[in-house]
Order: C-alpha cells, then structure tokens, then sequence
C-alpha cells in the first residue's frame, strides 16, 4: 500500500487528555470533568485534571513536536473553555489559549488541524439534556462560530466531530451515566435528567 504524497502524516491529541487546567482560568465543567470525579468510574479515581498540563506547557510540547520533526497537528477545542456555560459568554482567555498555540504551531513550521468536538461536552448543557435537546444544533452553531470567527484566519483544516460513529453508540450512555458533579465546595448536585 503507497499513501499518496499529499497525505498528511502528524500526531493528534484531544483537549481534555492533554490539557489540564481543568478549573483555571474561566473554563467551565465538562462531562468528563463531571463523570471523572465521582469514585467507581475510572481506575484509580484517575481523571484530566492536570493530564499532560498542555495547557501551561503548550510551548514546550510544540517545541517538542517541532525536534521530532512533526509537520502537523490535530488538536481539539474544549467547548466550555471557550464558552463555560456551553451558549453565552465567551472566555477570552480560554479563546486566547486556544490562538496562542495555533501561533504557536504555525511559527514552529506545523500545521494546526482543528476539531471543534472530541467529547469534550459543556456539562451545563448535559443537564438541560445535552445532544438530544432539540436546540443542541444551535448550541453548536454558537460556539462553532465563535472559535472559527477567532481562528480560521490561519486554520485551514477544520474537522467537525471527532469519531462521530462512537458518539452516535455513546449517546445514550454519557446521558444515563453522568448526573451530578460537585460544586467548588465539595458538595454534590444532581443533573436534571431523568
């Protein structure tokens, strides 16, 4: 098997494996962040709170990619660090982020492939029933917007949802299994889901 010589061969992460800062600077609760914290879900109660810390190393890990000789780069934008509250607000400095490293990766000779979904979901709209609420496209709509609006004068490779088969599956699933989350205080609400 020959790929073709235009195929671009890089690396890819997803913001909430690698990022960390999952409280810092505006950004607001995911699903993850949500289902990570309750015991019994994942091993070693282990979750992305810190992860790689890509958030406050971005610029070594670029560096990094850029001695291996890395020439491109899918990264993912965590929706409620852009937007905490999944529609509304937009946090500048999680936006700023978010162009710091395509800067970033552009003056280090890689190009950036952005992915607007990688199941990085706004836990505040996982309460008012997340994808199957019927105004969840128009949720989408906004946030895609803006973060395109802010970046897309220099990226020029834009991915929609990342594996959009497995979320399809996973639906249902992520719906039933996160339902309460606790606040800065420690104490736990629950989701409005049935």
């Amino acid at each position: 098997m020959k790929f073709q010589d235009q195929f671009m061969w890089g690396t890819a992460s997803a913001a909430y494996q690698v990022e960390g800062a999952y409280a810092e600077d505006g950004k607001g609760l995911n699903v993850w962040d949500a289902y990570t914290q309750e015991s019994g879900h994942v091993a070693h109660g282990e979750n992305g709170n810190v992860a790689c810390d890509h958030y406050h190393r971005f610029r070594e890990d670029v560096q990094t990619m850029r001695e291996m000789g890395v020439k491109n780069y899918r990264l993912s934008i965590s929706w409620p660090r852009v937007i905490p509250n999944g529609t509304g607000e937009v946090n500048q400095k999680g936006l700023q982020f978010y162009s710091d490293l395509v800067d970033e990766l552009l003056a280090n000779g890689i190009e950036p492939l952005v992915t607007l979904f990688h199941w990085d979901y706004p836990y505040a709209l996982h309460k008012r029933g997340g994808w199957l609420n019927p105004a969840a496209s128009d949720w989408f709509a906004e946030y895609a917007k803006v973060v395109v609006d802010a970046l897309s004068d220099r990226v020029q490779y834009w991915m929609t949802l990342n594996e959009p088969h497995a979320g399809v599956r996973g639906l249902r699933l992520c719906h039933r299994e996160v339902r309460t989350v606790p606040d800065a205080a420690g104490e736990r609400s629950g989701a409005d889901l049935p």
